[in-house]
């Protein structure tokens, strides 16, 4: 046997999946420490992640579409903006979520702060944002990810990383740093406006907390408890 494969023969033993575990200590959640609303939960929330989580980055978020036949398809963005209108993130309208969700607008969101035995997970409707809002937001994106959202032509097939890495030097030289770059036409926002948000506190023995803010129809929201 090689040397080489003895390395490969090592690193394919299997983890002990079943045996693999956290025993969560932290306390509970229950409904009179909720405020009305659950963008007002959230915010309380996003700032201890952001602040005392211990988390690389706090505002990702998994986003979870589905196209017009049904078929899911989940990828992390990250968060940019939140307030009582929903939760904001941008991409490429050719992208495959911007595809799915020109389809189907229904979307998820999952923010898996696991440091913390905390869930997120928000269910709504996703909406393109306006084009001044998308062009205020790129003016505060770094020269180069103004550059590298012209470059990519995201989820499309391409024969190599170079043709990528020859686009951006292309527009490297085109705008270099100090030139204002355009708006790509292609780029921008989705607003996704909830219908039911659930927050998920871990507890011991897997009786964890969930509570769901529903909507109703006249804008106010319902608090119900999941079974773990």
């Amino acid at each position: 046997m090689r040397q080489d494969d003895r390395v490969t023969d090592r690193d394919a033993v299997p983890f002990d999946l079943a045996s693999m575990r956290k025993q969560y200590r932290t306390e509970g959640l229950s409904e009179s420490d909720l405020p009305a609303t659950p963008l007002e939960q959230f915010a309380r929330w996003f700032r201890q992640a952001a602040t005392e989580g211990g988390m690389f980055e706090p505002n990702a978020m998994v986003v979870s579409t589905a196209d017009a036949e049904g078929r899911p398809s989940s990828r992390t963005v990250l968060l940019k903006h939140f307030d009582e209108q929903g939760f904001v993130f941008y991409t490429n309208y050719d992208s495959r979520k911007a595809r799915d969700l020109a389809g189907n607008p229904y979307v998820s969101l999952l923010f898996p702060w696991h440091p913390m035995a905390r869930q997120v997970i928000v269910s709504g409707v996703a909406r393109r944002t306006g084009r001044d809002e998308t062009a205020a937001y790129f003016r505060t994106r770094p020269h180069g990810s103004q550059l590298g959202a012209w470059a990519s032509a995201q989820s499309s097939v391409i024969a190599t990383r170079a043709d990528v890495d020859a686009a951006y030097a292309e527009l490297a030289a085109r705008y270099p740093e100090g030139e204002q770059v355009p708006v790509p036409p292609h780029w921008g926002g989705f607003r996704v406006a909830p219908q039911t948000v659930e927050f998920w506190q871990g507890r011991e023995n897997r009786l964890h907390d969930r509570l769901r803010y529903v909507e109703q129809p006249d804008g106010s929201w319902r608090v119900e408890r999941l079974s773990p």
